[in-house]
């Protein structure tokens, strides 16, 4: 079980700190209107993603169980093609790109959970990365499922949160944390994607 949880944390904390849409917004949010009215958005997965995750678990029971291997290994290139995007964004300094973005004032959480359906992100991680992992424990022993469900969501929110109050403390200090963060994320996604091919190719 533990090796389960701590396995989901660190997807959790991967997924949490990748470029994208939901994050841009988060800390754009947090540039303007400070952490505290911001980081109730950092609960937005907790909104959004159950459609999103029960989607992927329906659509991956179907699949015969010879896909199982075809989806670890396309999830593995999927996971070290993050973990380059991450890498670039690492290397060229600009940790997640949130300059220039305008975002309007109030329903902070609504708005949140709204940009992360509307983002692929999550879809890919959920049908291709996550999802597997999550329907094989779950088949396996159901508090597994429960298990890496529970390290995902725990590492995801304290990883937002982490980053929303880095941005609204200072804008000098919020660059250098959210790159080392994106430099930590693309080491974890290197190794994650390393494994999930391991699996589907031996």
């Amino acid at each position: 079980m533990l090796s389960i949880i701590v396995l989901a944390m660190g997807y959790g904390f991967a997924a949490a700190v990748q470029p994208g849409p939901f994050q841009t917004y988060l800390i754009s949010q947090s540039l303007r209107q400070g952490w505290r009215r911001t980081l109730p958005a950092s609960l937005a997965p907790l909104v959004s993603d159950g459609p999103i995750i029960l989607l992927a678990v329906l659509v991956l029971s179907q699949l015969p169980a010879t896909w199982e291997r075809t989806l670890h290994v396309a999830g593995g290139l999927y996971v070290l093609y993050l973990a380059w995007g991450a890498f670039r964004a690492w290397r060229e300094q600009e940790a997640l790109g949130f300059g220039g973005v305008v975002v309007d004032d109030g329903h902070g959480l609504v708005k949140a959970a709204l940009t992360n359906v509307l983002s692929p992100g999550p879809y890919l991680f959920w049908g291709m990365v996550t999802g597997p992992i999550l329907l094989a424990g779950w088949r396996e022993e159901p508090a597994r499922g429960i298990g890496f469900l529970f390290g995902f969501y725990v590492a995801m929110v304290a990883s937002l949160a982490t980053l929303i109050i880095a941005f609204s403390s200072a804008r000098r200090l919020g660059p250098r944390v959210t790159r080392t963060l994106v430099g930590l994320s693309a080491l974890a996604l290197f190794g994650f994607g390393i494994l999930q091919l391991a699996r589907g190719l031996f």
